[in-house]
């Protein structure tokens, strides 16, 4: 959880707003399919429903009150990888910024799984 304080008080955002924040935003992008998470048992990659995109996305807390991002994406077949991660970061950096205050880090990106069809 993060506090920000100002001079009316103090507001605290969860983790899990951050996650739905994030996920919302770089699933509107386009080329990207969705969300997806690593089975650990056997290292297959499986796509999230979209009420479970939350488990793709992975926020750290850092020292400074900043956030660092790591996401887990499958995108179409044929569309440009590092367009479309900039655009996501460019998305997800805009929207967790302008709806909680929290400063971004860094987002890291890892496409897991390509799309065909």
């Amino acid at each position: 959880m993060i506090r920000q304080k100002n001079e009316l008080g103090s507001i605290s955002v969860t983790r899990a707003v951050i996650t739905t924040l994030t996920g919302e935003a770089a699933t509107n992008c386009f080329g990207v399919k969705g969300m997806t998470v690593r089975n650990a048992s056997d290292g297959f990659v499986q796509m999230l429903k979209p009420e479970f995109m939350g488990k793709g996305v992975h926020v750290a807390i850092n020292p400074d009150n900043t956030i660092s991002i790591a996401l887990h994406i499958a995108v179409d077949q044929g569309v440009n990888i590092p367009v479309v991660g900039a655009s996501i970061m460019e998305e997800v950096r805009y929207k967790v910024t302008s709806k909680t205050g929290i400063q971004i880090k860094h987002i890291d990106i890892f496409v897991d799984k390509m799309i065909i069809g």
